[in-house]
């Protein structure tokens, strides 16, 4: 009877073997778990749904858009000097003008009555100021005939008295009769005198009141022209050439003194008005630029004047154009300005997109170099217009984010395309 062989243990078996490779994948699962997997919340989204952008290195220049209404550069109103209803009507709103057309006709009984009167009272006036100075010129002639006919006294008295001193030397005549012609010679030589102040303070005074009376037939001649000039006031005439605007009368309606009955438009170009937000009011400046895209061609514009007054949160600006107008706009229409608060200047920019509504540009979904997902970046974007933000920290050129709107990703820390 042969002797039993003892039969060795296997160490490893195939069950130990899987029992331990079982235990070893669920402790690097557990691992796996606590250390290793994504914690980050995920979304899965459709690529096709979203806009995906690249980051740029480029020019940026820093604008707002505002709408600019079309306006003639310069405006002359029409108003009523004097009040009346309208007689005759001669253009139509829209007509092109010559300075001193005739537009319209007002009429007014009364300031007609009223001028006849006034007219007549400065006609009496006037030929009672003219006889005036008639009378001054005949006392001048007066004066002078007088004198003339003093110095014939005094050479009649003078001969007189020059052969009564003579007869008298010889005994011929009395004392008396000497004595007589001598006073009779005297008196006219005085009264000649006399007559030459007299004349002389008659020429002083005549010249004053000539004067006077020049001045004051001039300021009614003056008046007398302003009452036909009012007359002629009731003619509603172009102040200028240009075009007729916002004017509409009808015939028989009553126009008071100083109102407004249209205005011409001059044929000197055209300006733009714009409403800017009050929140930029700081920092628009007369000269600042700003163009426009008309017809394929970009036409350059500045401001020329800003209203400081500020209306329903905006203040408005005048813009002149520098250089070239466009010659197919009309009174009244809009433009899209873009009204410039930078130069160009070299920058990292991303295009515009609903993001910037979720994020207020603080941060961004970074697309990852594999295209399967992207997840969020902490970016800072400084200056933006109408098409791009100027990214100043948080991401390079080349790179490329997620511009879209976020209002359907929940705020997930990572988007998963599928």
């Amino acid at each position: 009877m042969g002797m039993d062989r003892t039969i060795k243990k296997k160490k490893w078996t195939t069950k130990k073997i899987l029992n331990i490779a079982g235990i070893s994948i669920f402790v690097i699962f557990i691992l796996y778990l606590l250390f290793f997997r994504d914690k980050r919340s995920k979304l899965y989204v459709d690529k096709s749904q979203i806009t995906i952008a690249t980051v740029l290195a480029d020019k940026f220049q820093e604008f707002i858009p505002v709408d600019g209404v079309v306006f003639p550069r310069n405006t002359i109103y029409i108003d009523a000097v004097q009040g009346g209803f309208v007689e005759k009507v001669y253009v139509e709103d829209g007509a092109i003008l010559k300075k001193g057309d005739t537009i319209m006709k007002l009429a007014n009984a009364n300031m007609e009555l009223s001028l006849m009167e006034q007219e007549t009272r400065i006609f009496e006036a006037i030929n009672n100021l003219q006889n005036t100075k008639i009378g001054l010129e005949q006392n001048k002639f007066y004066r002078q005939s007088e004198m003339v006919e003093l110095q014939y006294q005094i050479d009649q008295t003078k001969r007189d008295f020059e052969r009564k001193e003579q007869l008298y030397k010889e005994n011929v005549i009395s004392d008396k009769e000497f004595e007589d012609a001598e006073r009779d010679y005297e008196f006219t030589v005085k009264q000649l005198n006399i007559s030459i102040e007299l004349k002389k303070l008659d020429s002083i005074s005549a010249a004053n009141r000539s004067i006077q009376i020049g001045i004051t037939m001039e300021r009614m001649e003056k008046n007398l022209e302003m009452l036909r000039e009012n007359l002629e006031n009731l003619y509603i005439k172009a102040p200028t050439d240009g075009q007729l605007s916002s004017f509409s009368v009808e015939i028989g309606e009553t126009k008071s003194a100083g109102e407004h009955l249209g205005q011409i438009d001059m044929k000197d170009g055209f300006k733009l008005k714009a409403n800017i937000d009050e929140r930029y009011i700081s920092r628009v400046y007369i000269g600042q630029l700003a163009e426009f895209d008309f017809a394929g061609t970009t036409y350059n514009l500045s401001i020329g004047k800003i209203y400081t007054d500020v209306t329903n949160g905006s203040f408005q600006v005048d813009l002149f154009f520098e250089g070239e107008e466009p010659n197919q706009i009309k009174r009244g229409q809009t433009l899209q300005l873009r009204l410039s608060f930078s130069s160009a200047t070299d920058a990292i920019i991303v295009k515009r997109g609903g993001f910037f509504q979720e994020t207020g540009g603080n941060w961004i979904y970074f697309v990852d170099a594999s295209e399967s997902f992207a997840t969020k970046r902490k970016i800072r974007i400084g200056r933006q217009n109408t098409s791009f933000y100027e990214v100043m920290e948080g991401l390079e050129p080349g790179d490329r984010v997620i511009i879209s709107s976020y209002d359907s990703f929940g705020g997930k820390d990572k988007l998963v395309f599928r």
